[in-house]
């Protein structure tokens, strides 16, 4: 093998096929990948897929990729590849399959908060108690009202007075507990919820998900499980058993006035709110994933806004933030109208109960089969259910805004994990590849084909320069081999951590000594300098470089990029004390580093030093750098050029 040797993809491949168009290579925006890979064999799509992507808006945008920050190797990591988050006090996260169903995800969410079936039946019974005391001090102040207008001794109504004050006194006491106990157990199922979330996300790919209906869906989404107990579940059931208990009380009296309040309460809690769910349903539906769109587009806007401006296009980007926002309002507004008539459903509905109460009580009065007072409490006591009848309506629109909110967190929780396997760290032998691609074929998802039938090895130390003409793939091998990507089919194989340069790297907002901690968190003061002096980076560590890197170059980004990857740090394993930093390899025999394009921006005596310290911190690692720099080239092993 000489210096510089060519190793086709098997044979040498062919770009996309022709139904996908040109090959475009997508970029994938992302920085430096730290992930504990174990011994990883990622097969077919149809066993590893992408879960449900959001396309882009515009037909030239490409899908973002949302790499992993920081240093997941110091963070526990779980055989299905999420992070072990601390869950707190009264919270215990339990192992469960797809969640498939919002139905299914609220009994989860219930089972892992301890006592949380109870609490819910704890709340919807002080619910029920708040919405009886209610009727109960309606119904006690008619008879108190009626009988006080027949002028009888006072102590003949101690005991109603008595009744109206436990009343009055009690519905407070019950609605302050309800709430007390309902709240605390949604928040627990919010918290439970949102960790959920995040633990997925940081083990499955995130190609194509916009970060404005991401953020979304992690915040009001997940928000939403709190509507549900508070505003659907709780009060329907309170207001149910209510009813019947009110039902049951006054059929003593007249069953045909209690016949009367059941089928009115039938009306008010089953039929129209059916009808206006139904008649909402699809502006209901709608108003969720607007609300994500609204936040991607102004997120889009505000980030490109110096470029939009220079470009006199910004009047054009916010034409179209207004037409989403448009679009929310108007169907904002037709879920108001419905409401709106569902409301007035309910209180003709209560009228209805009054006034059959008042017909059929009379009528009793005159057969002499009830009193005055009875009357009193038979026509009263249906005013005090308005309240009752009024939660059924607002449980119903609720939850409709509520399932399509968590249908999409669910269509997170159930997509399929990659990037980690089901088996234990390898150990690197240093003859086992720590890098093996077998009959590999990659693209993106809903994109077609990009490369197909691909093989390739690499040993612990080797390095494989990745050649080929911008489109044609390379990006979106290295994507698959990080299990950003699912592949289309074959087989990719590795023993270690795999560690990622990417061409366009993000910088957060935040110091550059904090920038370069990305890559080793315990990193000292000391070896961030030495890692900034390796990559060429001459810039004060504490400076702030503003927001996403605005007040340093593209080549100063390129060098801070280079600076976490360079980042050492020597922490004895046995005491946890920093020693004196010394350059020690920062990967282990069997990780897998991929380059791509590190000497980009870096001009030839750089691009040397820079080649230099990299071999020389990473001697054990397997190597794919994807360039198009002759020297860099020279440096490797071999190359694999994609034809």
């Amino acid at each position: 093998m000489t210096n510089r040797h060519t190793e086709d993809a098997r044979p040498t491949t062919s770009t996309t096929p022709s139904s996908t168009g040109a090959a475009s290579e997508r970029p994938v925006e992302a920085e430096l990948h730290d992930t504990q890979y174990p011994s990883t064999r990622r097969e077919d799509a149809n066993r590893v897929g992408a879960g449900p992507m959001t396309n882009s808006t515009d037909a030239g945008s490409r899908p973002q990729t949302e790499m992993h920050q920081g240093e997941q190797h110091a963070r526990q990591i779980k055989r299905t590849g999420q992070v072990m988050s601390h869950p707190s006090p009264g919270v215990e996260l339990s192992e469960t399959g797809p969640v498939r169903t919002p139905r299914n995800l609220l009994r989860i969410l219930l089972a892992d908060v301890r006592h949380g079936r109870w609490l819910l039946v704890l709340s919807t019974l002080l619910a029920a108690c708040a919405s009886g005391a209610s009727v109960a001090l309606m119904g006690v102040s008619a008879w108190l009202l009626s009988r006080a207008a027949e002028m009888p001794p006072v102590l003949y109504l101690e005991a109603a007075a008595v009744g109206v004050r436990f009343f009055g006194i009690s519905r407070g006491v019950f609605r302050y507990a309800e709430r007390l106990v309902g709240h605390d157990l949604a928040l627990r199922m919010q918290g439970v919820l949102r960790m959920r979330s995040y633990n997925k996300l940081s083990g499955t790919t995130l190609v194509g998900r916009r970060r404005g209906d991401l953020l979304v869906r992690v915040t009001a989404d997940v928000e939403a499980i709190l509507d549900v107990v508070v505003r659907v579940l709780v009060p329907a059931c309170a207001a149910s058993l209510a009813i019947i208990g009110t039902t049951a009380l006054l059929a003593r009296f007249s069953p045909a006035s209690a016949a009367w309040l059941l089928g009115s309460a039938l009306l008010a809690g089953v039929v129209i709110p059916w009808l206006t769910q139904v008649a909402s349903r699809r502006a209901d539906g709608s108003t969720v994933p607007l609300r994500g769109e609204l936040a991607n587009r102004t997120r889009e806007l505000a980030h490109a806004a110096p470029d939009l401006v220079a470009l006199n296009a910004a009047d054009h980007q916010m034409e179209r933030v207004l037409e989403v926002d448009a679009k929310l309002r108007d169907a904002e507004r037709r879920a108001a109208w419905v409401r709106g008539l569902g409301t007035a459903g309910q209180i003709l509905a209560a009228g209805v109960a009054v006034v059959s109460a008042l017909l059929v009580g009379g009528q009793a009065v005159a057969d002499g089969r009830i009193g005055g007072r009875i009357l009193a409490v038979l026509v009263l006591t249906p005013l005090a259910l308005h309240e009752v009848f009024g939660s059924f309506n607002a449980a119903a629109q609720t939850f409709t805004r509520a399932r399509t909110a968590l249908n999409r967190i669910v269509e997170i929780l159930d997509a399929p994990t990659v990037g980690v396997g089901d088996s234990p760290t390898a150990e690197s032998t240093g003859q086992s590849p720590s890098l093996e691609l077998t009959d590999l074929t990659v693209g993106w998802p809903d994109s077609g084909l990009v490369q197909r039938h691909l093989d390739l090895q690499i040993h612990p130390g080797e390095s494989v320069a990745l050649v080929g003409p911008s489109g044609i793939g390379k990006t979106t091998i290295a994507a698959t081999i990080m299990g950003l990507i699912p592949p289309m089919s074959g087989q990719v194989h590795t023993t270690g951590r795999v560690r990622y340069l990417a061409q366009n790297a993000h910088v957060f907002t935040t110091s550059i000594a904090e920038n370069v901690r990305i890559g080793a968190r315990q990193a000292t003061d000391e070896e961030v300098v030495t890692a900034l002096q390796r990559a060429g980076l001459d810039l004060p560590p504490d400076r702030l470089v503003g927001e996403d890197g605005a007040t340093i170059s593209g080549g100063e980004a390129q060098r801070l990029a280079l600076a976490r990857v360079l980042v050492t740090h020597a922490t004895s394993a046995g005491d946890g004390e920093a020693h004196e930093p010394t350059p020690v390899p920062n990967t282990a025999p069997g990780d897998v580093l991929i380059l791509d394009e590190p000497t980009e921006h870096l001009d030839v005596e750089t691009s040397e030093a820079l080649m230099d310290d990299l071999w020389a911190t990473t001697p054990g690692a397997a190597k794919l750098v994807i360039t198009h720099d002759p020297l860099v080239m020279e440096r490797c092993d071999r190359v694999w050029e994609l034809g």
